[in-house]
Order: C-alpha cells, then structure tokens, then sequence
C-alpha cells in the first residue's frame, strides 16, 4: 500500500511517469523502499536542497509508523540508465 502511494506521488513530480519504479525490499524491521525515476528526472524528486526527496521520507516514516511499521525511502542512482554523454 505504501508503495503504490510512493509511486503515484512520485510519477506525478517527473516527467517521465512511466519510468517510475518502486521496489519494497523487507529487512530486519523495517522495509527499505527503492526509487528509481529516469535519470533526468532525478531533480525533480530531490528538489531545492532535497526539500523534496526529505518530504517524501518523512511521510512514508509517519504513514509506516501509523501501520506498526517502519520505513526507508532511498533513491537509487543508476548509472547504468543514464543516457550516454558525447565528450569532446
């Protein structure tokens, strides 16, 4: 539940909603969500001095907390998926 809300949050702050992915992955306690956007939308979801990303964390933390659980927002940096850039 919580990581359909992540995910429809998340796609309407990008602007390449279909590339948003969220993975649940259950640890020792508390379940770590992973985010991957496409690489040039990862702005948008950090925001001005990771105003965003720091929201996000801190209502996927309350919403867990409501539930009994606990949980870890972490945006995944995948380099692999990024666009090739030409050096000249």
């Amino acid at each position: 539940m919580l990581r359909d809300w992540l995910e429809f949050v998340v796609q309407g702050l990008v602007d390449r909603p279909e590339d948003v992915e969220v993975i649940a992955i259950p640890r020792a306690g508390q379940t770590l969500y992973e985010l991957r956007v496409h690489p040039e939308d990862v702005g948008q979801v950090i925001g001005r001095r990771g105003a965003t990303i720091n929201a996000l964390r801190a209502l996927a933390q309350a919403g867990a907390a409501r539930q009994g659980e606990k949980a870890v927002v972490d945006l995944v940096d995948d380099k692999e998926s990024a666009p090739e850039r030409r050096r000249d």
